[in-house]
């Protein structure tokens, strides 16, 4: 069909639609008047997006601070500028993500998956640029507790950040629970690197960054179960 057999078909429609009364479009008209209230516009992104990332950052700094500061004790001046303003710029590039997610219309950067697999491998590429400890001691004990910290310190960060942005609406709800879930799951890095003296490679690489993935699935996980 063509454009302009489309636009003769709904000139006929309207054309031989029966009028509506004016009387009808005052009743309706009276009757939703009650109901209506002026709508608080919703603060800008940018104010979202630092407000993300400054509940990341707090969660993750009180966290270390409580747990003992042990990790970035033992960084070199060279590694903490290399680690934390990448994690502050993968912070903010997720926060952004996450608030675009919850209004409507926003310009979206791409997926959910794509995001956390990004981070994690950005991650990576730092972490092997900094540490040379290529030993695996106590590969799985240690890993699961560093494991289990950074998702514990995670999960605040989610909840805060869906408090932050009720009077938003996720159109993908999946979608916005994953990016969510990377967010939190980039605290617990945060905090992981701000506490964990454990240098060695394959733990920051494996059990350090495996919380962005496992964070961003629950988080997905989450927010499919609550539709």
């Amino acid at each position: 069909m063509k454009d302009r057999e489309i636009d003769e078909f709904v000139a006929r429609a309207v054309k031989d639609a029966p009028a509506v009364s004016p009387a009808l479009l005052k009743r309706i008209s009276a009757s939703i008047q009650p109901s209506m209230r002026p709508v608080r516009p919703m603060p800008p992104a940018w104010l979202f997006t630092t407000s993300l990332v400054s509940i990341a950052v707090a969660v993750a700094v009180a966290g270390a601070a409580r747990a003992g500061l042990y990790g970035v004790e033992r960084l070199t001046a060279f590694e903490r500028v290399l680690i934390f303003p990448a994690l502050i710029l993968l912070l903010w590039a997720a926060a952004t993500e996450f608030a675009a997610s919850m209004i409507p219309g926003s310009r979206r950067r791409g997926r959910p998956a794509v995001l956390a697999a990004f981070t994690s491998l950005a991650l990576m590429g730092v972490f092997l640029a900094v540490f040379r400890d290529y030993h695996a001691t106590h590969f799985v004990s240690t890993g699961i507790v560093c494991l289990v910290a950074g998702l514990a310190h995670a999960i605040p960060v989610a909840l805060f950040s869906w408090l932050l942005l009720r009077r938003g609406f996720a159109v993908d709800l999946v979608a916005a629970g994953a990016i969510a879930g990377t967010l939190a799951g980039l605290a617990g890095i945060a905090m992981l690197e701000l506490h964990c003296p454990n240098f060695q490679v394959l733990h920051v690489l494996i059990w350090h960054t495996a919380v962005i993935p496992v964070s961003a699935a629950a988080g997905a996980l989450t927010a499919w179960a609550s539709r």
